[in-house]
């Protein structure tokens, strides 16, 4: 019987980089950034040591390509939330998406905002309207006057992404009462939405 190896089928249909990509995010949520290897990466996805460095010239490249991904994930998950009809709402929805993103994707989260990669930072993603950030702005784009919106879109992207970075290492202080993360990004991100200038 006449078998075909994985790294060649793999290959040969063009998706080994993102069976790569696939077996690290893997590994970095099962194991931490330290485990990310281009060998553990390879071993995962069944192919040689030398397969991955056809498509990433090193650890740090990997992990780029890995941040590329969550970014994308991160786009998907926001644009899921922008569906309310009280366009307020909607922004509350988004910003309760991006701190539960992060809690449930810890190891993701800080590989793409650089707090694993020192001098390996992975390219920002240009704020398009297709990213993340595309989105937020879009909606805050009906909730303000033109002349205030850039400062809005910062200010609303801060206060999600200090209180994911906030929730996620762990730096609020616990309380009897707390409420849980995603009701307490509700409340934040709702004391914010109710604030913005009409």
């Amino acid at each position: 019987m006449f078998t075909v190896s994985t790294e060649k089928a793999a290959y040969h249909h063009g998706n080994l980089r993102d069976a790569l990509v696939r077996t690290a995010l893997s590994l970095l949520e099962e194991s931490g950034v330290e485990a990310l290897t281009l060998r553990a990466a390879a071993r995962g996805a069944g192919v040689s040591a030398m397969a991955p460095y056809r498509h990433f010239a090193d650890k740090a490249d990997l992990l780029a390509a890995v941040a590329e991904q969550g970014y994308a994930d991160l786009r998907d998950r926001l644009a899921r939330a922008d569906t309310a009809a009280d366009p307020r709402q909607a922004l509350v929805e988004q910003g309760v998406a991006y701190v539960l993103f992060a809690l449930e994707r810890p190891a993701l989260f800080r590989i793409m905002f650089g707090a694993s990669l020192g001098s390996g930072l992975p390219p920002k993603p240009p704020p398009t309207a297709g990213s993340a950030y595309g989105i937020l702005a879009a909606r805050v784009a009906g909730l303000v006057p033109e002349e205030k919106r850039e400062a809005a879109v910062v200010a609303a992207w801060s206060l999600v992404h200090g209180l994911a970075c906030l929730t996620v290492d762990g730096r609020l202080t616990p309380q009897a009462d707390a409420a849980s993360p995603e009701t307490l990004a509700r409340q934040v991100t709702g004391l914010f939405a109710a604030g913005l200038p009409a």
